[in-house]
């Protein structure tokens, strides 16, 4: 099976009418969930439900058979690193926006730990910009909390945040100085900025590798403990009550830190946390025989965190999922598991491993699909994740039960470090649509050909 992916001339022409036909509706945020159409005028929704049939469609509107599939809105990223500027030989906007439209991303809101750092409005404006020239999708630039990423001096967070800022983060970099943090907190209360936290007290990780237990002794490799994430979540959470400010925790991979947020949460504070997807399905074990590929910060941690990861999306402690996507060349994964970079690319990923948690009946669909659509999209305050008139018509069309397997090779992106090769899925995008326009179709006709689908 051929797939086919839009090309930049796509974004330049006018969105036309199209009636997405004999679909299950699926629209978290709504609590929708039935059989019905959607009409799309130009770029934004202009109907949808049971009431839209191929009967009552004009000649002159296109009409797309969903043959049944589920029609969501689009995915909604709120961690991703694009490495541009900096680093292009990783990623750039328009490979990663590539990614994301197989992945059926419609939104993707991108880390600042590019070289320069996004700390100044015109990064902000540069981001903006190459995603207008380069990219498939809509990508909002997520800021950086101090200069630099430094950790000491605080950028101009309301410039930034007027310039077009959806959230500010120093990436990996924990700002370990309990002061500037609250200061951001509470100046950031100002413009309701959300403070997006790395939470890892570098100085408890130190050189580690992976997780800290047995199976980093087994394989000799310096341990990470799981209290270098837990004294941070409880030292933020502090510095969330005392400031008022929004306070988000980024991929949580501890069982009590996520108590730590679920308490949190029960007393009233503006705390909300996220997970990314290879926490939700692997463990520590992952590593196996110094599979780099696995090697990723915050590192894989015991099947027990694992499974409390999962527990926490069901009872609302982790709000959403993200894709952590964090390409490496093959000269950084490629070396010894101590001095190999940390990460993997989630974009194309994200999708049938979120699919995986409905398929073991962990989640309903709506559920599942919540934490990647208009949970994100509220955070960062963004007019996406919602099947709505009038609302933009940033679509994914699912196939939610087609078994497949995950091949590294057929990636969009730049990078293919992902530890996930050959892995059986079910389901993923069929079709996704920004902004009105069709940018990816599996099983059209082949402009680009990404790989046949190999049987599970």
């Amino acid at each position: 099976m051929s797939a086919w992916i839009a090309d930049l001339a796509v974004k330049k022409r006018k969105a036309g009418r199209v009636a997405y036909l004999n679909a299950r509706l699926v629209d978290p945020a709504s609590g929708r969930d039935e059989m019905g159409g959607l009409v799309a005028d130009g770029e934004t929704i202009a109907d949808l439900g049971p009431h839209i049939a191929r009967d009552g469609i004009a000649d002159d509107i296109e009409t797309v058979d969903a043959e049944g599939h589920v029609l969501a809105p689009g995915l909604v990223d709120m961690r991703a690193h694009l490495r541009e500027p900096g680093f292009e030989h990783q990623e750039t906007i328009h490979s990663a926006s590539r990614s994301a439209a197989v992945g059926g991303v419609t939104t993707v809101a991108c880390m600042p730990g590019t070289d320069p750092p996004i700390d100044n409005v015109s990064l902000v404006h540069f981001i903006e910009r190459r995603a207008r020239e380069t990219s498939l999708v809509k990508v909002h630039p997520i800021a950086a909390v101090t200069k630099a990423r430094g950790g000491e001096q605080l950028t101009e967070i309301g410039l930034l945040a007027e310039a077009g800022a959806v959230a500010f983060s120093d990436g990996l970099h924990t700002i370990m100085n309990a002061n500037v943090l609250r200061r951001a907190l509470a100046y950031g209360t100002i413009f309701d900025a959300l403070i997006v936290h790395h939470a890892e007290d570098t100085n408890l990780s130190g050189s580690g590798a992976m997780n800290s237990g047995e199976v980093s002794t087994r394989l000799g490799l310096p341990g990470i403990p799981a209290e270098s994430e837990i004294v941070i979540v409880a030292r933020d959470i502090r510095l969330a009550e005392m400031t008022g400010g929004r306070l988000h925790l980024a991929h949580l991979t501890t069982a009590e830190s996520i108590d730590l947020v679920r308490r949190a949460k029960a007393r009233g504070l503006e705390v909300t946390a996220d997970t990314a997807p290879h926490y939700l399905t692997l463990n520590e074990n992952a590593v196996g025989d110094y599979r780099t590929f696995a090697k990723v910060r915050p590192p894989l941690r015991a099947e027990d965190d694992r499974q409390a990861a999962v527990a926490a999306l069901r009872d609302g402690a982790i709000d959403t999922v993200v894709s952590d996507h964090a390409p490496h060349d093959q000269d950084s994964k490629r070396q010894p598991f101590a001095q190999a970079a940390f990460g993997v690319v989630g974009l194309e990923t994200m999708l049938p491993l979120v699919l995986e948690l409905v398929h073991n009946g962990h989640l309903s669909l709506s559920d599942a699909l919540a934490t990647v659509t208009f949970r994100p999209a509220d955070l960062l305050k963004l007019k996406a994740g919602r099947l709505q008139p009038g609302w933009p018509a940033d679509l994914v069309l699912i196939d939610t039960e087609t078994p497949w397997r995950i091949d590294n090779k057929a990636f969009q992106s730049k990078s293919k470090n992902s530890p996930f090769e050959d892995r059986p899925v079910r389901g993923r995008a069929v079709r996704t649509v920004v902004s009105g326009r069709t940018v990816y179709r599996l099983g059209g006709e082949a402009r680009s050909v990404l790989a046949k689908i190999r049987p599970a």
